[in-house]
């Protein structure tokens, strides 16, 4: 599929739950909402193979003709998500096992490992079937390959096909098991290995496990997920080329590094569900934030995973699960709010997404997931959703669309930096996707917008933005280190920035690991500090929690801003900043609108809850918020080409500005 040159809504569809004499009704009636395309096949092995080598495929074919017939297209998936039982009775030890040793049973979905090379011929083979008999339908214009990697604690297992890859894994990486001991520190407690074979995996120990054979461990399982989806990507695009391939990630999801498999793939899309992941993720959303926007979700959540997966596989990118409605696997799954069905999509479109898929066309009446919302309800009757979904397909239509543009600022998220400090967190609250959102959170309240990039991205592209943020990257490799020698951006480094080796020790002149002639700071040690217990800084409002580390100049540096107790809190030497410790929002606030200045970033405050995506001069504002905002309060000199000055709740706008710099 080329380049879309508008946007387009979808829906996911099952065919197989339901009579084949609802299917033309569904059709016709996808058609006349203006449904342009749908997903199906994703969960439908079990159909499409009820018995080793007898395969069912009249009623797939018997769905595409009758979507192309409606002028429907296709997203068809590979069903690996859900290998059958008679698969699995086949094979017992394809099935994974937790990091407690408990093998995981059949009966509901991602019930394998990646490791087991047995699951992955099967894998293929289904996956070829598949595309062989509809690699080049008229109607099927991309693949999705399985679905949702890493959910429900998938990604890693700890079986004994596990342990076998594990060990060819690391005889490959180390050569030799004496430079695995030197790069672990076996000589730690005794731990010293004479073979491979001796090498273990990294549970069930009795007090924590080294921290370089977990973060070997992460590397592997994440080589396993790049490896199983790369064999159905080879096959698809063998079968049916000129068809996009897209994989649907989650929110939140760190097991694997999603830069290596968007790397494969054409599209990369994700699964959003604002209210479900506000109340679900207790740890990021403290109680009075899920209630202030219970019904709305939060108002960062949904665009950092936006940038993020655009950044994945160079800039198409999709939602393709979107919520409709109350879904079923929150602790509460709350209704949204009047105009949010149609709010989220817009704001996706707004951020660059080719295409939106609403998750589910219609509820189902039983099974695992009969309380989840659809855009019709399980007799058909139209649910909430169906209507702002039927808007949304109009709006698209009538709304120009520019291409999404370079952001203001760069964010470096690395995946092996969020293994690393899950890993060694130091303290019960440090976390690593906590500290880069709460920053993204920070750029976003200015009306920035943000491009994510990977440290291997952020080494041949810093100089293309004025300022750059890296948080808690675990190490500085020689590529990004010879791009910070040079840059002529400013660069904010830290908290916990090259704080290690890519052995997971702590560097020889100690952190951050910046070339001496660069760095502006050297960091002497840390603390974690508990709830109530924060480092205020020095002459200014704002405070340091729950991470500070003590830091020394090096060479010409400058101490811009001090703690409290007297302690350097912002180090400078060049274009290197160094931040020594988590800011609170109210220093990280003055903190980033200090340097966009210094750097000529035109800023804004945005009211609570409004959020704003700019791509060239034009804005694209959205009001998480329950009550009206004025976009002149803001915006400043602006043309509104869509919406209305006064912003409701759940309202959208596009601006186009006076100027842009």
């Amino acid at each position: 599929m080329d380049a879309v040159t508008r946007r387009q809504l979808g829906v996911c569809y099952f065919p197989e739950h339901w009579d084949p004499a609802d299917r033309p009704a569904d059709a016709a009636e996808m058609r006349a909402l203006g449904i342009d395309f749908v997903r199906i096949g994703e969960f439908s092995w079990g159909v499409t193979e009820p018995e080793p080598g007898i395969t069912q495929l009249d009623w797939m074919q018997d769905s595409l003709d009758l979507l192309h017939i409606h002028d429907i297209k296709v997203v068809l998936c590979t069903p690996t998500a859900t290998p059958p039982k008679w698969l699995v009775d086949s094979m017992p030890d394809m099935l994974a096992t937790d990091r407690n040793g408990q093998l995981r049973s059949f009966g509901s979905r991602r019930h394998y490992s990646f490791a087991h090379m047995g699951y992955r011929r099967e894998a293929a083979r289904i996956t070829r079937l598949v595309a062989d008999r509809f690699g080049t339908h008229p109607a099927v214009i991309g693949w999705q390959t399985d679905n949702e990697y890493g959910c429900h604690n998938t990604t890693l297992s700890y079986g004994p096909v596990d342990l076998a890859g594990f060990r060819d894994w690391l005889a490959q990486r180390y050569q030799s098991i004496d430079a695995l001991n030197r790069a672990w520190g076996n000589v730690f407690w005794s731990m010293q290995y004479g073979n491979f074979d001796e090498v273990e995996l990294p549970n069930l120990t009795v007090t924590e496990a080294n921290p370089a054979h977990w973060l070997d461990f992460y590397r592997f399982t994440s080589q396993m997920v790049a490896e199983f989806n790369q064999l159905q990507v080879d096959i698809l695009r063998e079968l049916s080329p000129g068809r996009d391939i897209i994989h649907n990630f989650m929110g939140r999801i760190l097991d694997f590094d999603h830069y290596d498999v968007g790397a494969q793939l054409d599209v990369s899309s994700w699964d959003s569900y604002p209210l479900g992941f506000l109340d679900q993720m207790r740890d990021l959303f403290p109680e009075d934030h899920r209630l202030q926007f219970a019904r709305s979700g939060d108002p960062d959540f949904q665009a950092f995973h936006h940038d993020l997966y655009r950044a994945t596989s160079k800039g198409r990118w999709w939602v393709m699960e979107q919520q409709p409605g109350p879904v079923n696997w929150a602790p509460n799954n709350i209704a949204p709010r009047n105009g949010m069905i149609a709010l989220w999509a817009l704001e996706a479109f707004g951020h660059g997404a080719e295409a939106v898929s609403y998750f589910r066309w219609r509820q189902l009446p039983f099974a695992q997931e009969q309380m989840h919302a659809g855009l019709l309800r399980s007799d058909r009757s139209h649910a909430e959703a169906f209507a702002e979904a039927g808007a949304v397909a109009e709006m698209i239509r009538n709304i120009d669309w520019p291409a999404t543009t370079k952001g203001d600022v760069a964010l470096i998220f690395d995946y092996e930096s969020a293994w690393a400090w899950r890993i060694q967190p130091q303290g019960e609250h440090f976390d690593y996707f906590s500290l880069v959102f709460d920053i993204y959170r920070g750029l976003r309240r200015l009306g920035l917008s943000v491009d994510m990039l990977s440290p291997a991205m952020a080494a041949t592209r810093l100089d293309d933005y004025a300022l750059c943020l890296v948080p808690g990257l675990f190490t500085c490799d020689a590529a990004l280190s010879a791009a910070l020698a040079k840059t002529k951006s400013r660069v904010i480094l830290g908290p916990r920035t090259a704080s290690k080796t890519s052995d997971f020790q702590i560097p020889e002149g100690l952190p951050p690991l910046v070339p001496d002639a660069i760095s502006p700071a050297r960091v002497t040690h840390v603390e974690t500090l508990a709830n109530g217990l924060h480092v205020d800084m020095e002459s200014m409002p704002g405070h340091f929690w729950p991470w500070r580390e003590f830091a020394v100049p090096v060479g010409d540096a400058e101490v811009i801003t001090s703690t409290a107790d007297g302690h350097p809190a912002l180090l400078r030497r060049g274009q290197l900043d160094y931040l020594c410790g988590w800011p609170d929002p109210e220093y990280l606030g003055n903190l980033l609108a200090d340097h966009c200045q210094r750097v000529g970033i035109m800023t804004m405050t945005m009211p609570e809850g409004v959020r704003m995506r700019r791509a060239g001069n034009r804005g694209f504002v959205v009001n998480y918020s329950d009550v009206e905002v004025d976009l002149k309060s803001f915006a400043g000199p602006c043309r509104i080409d869509h919406g209305s000055a006064k912003l409701p709740p759940s309202g959208f706008a596009i601006l186009t500005f006076e100027c842009h710099d």
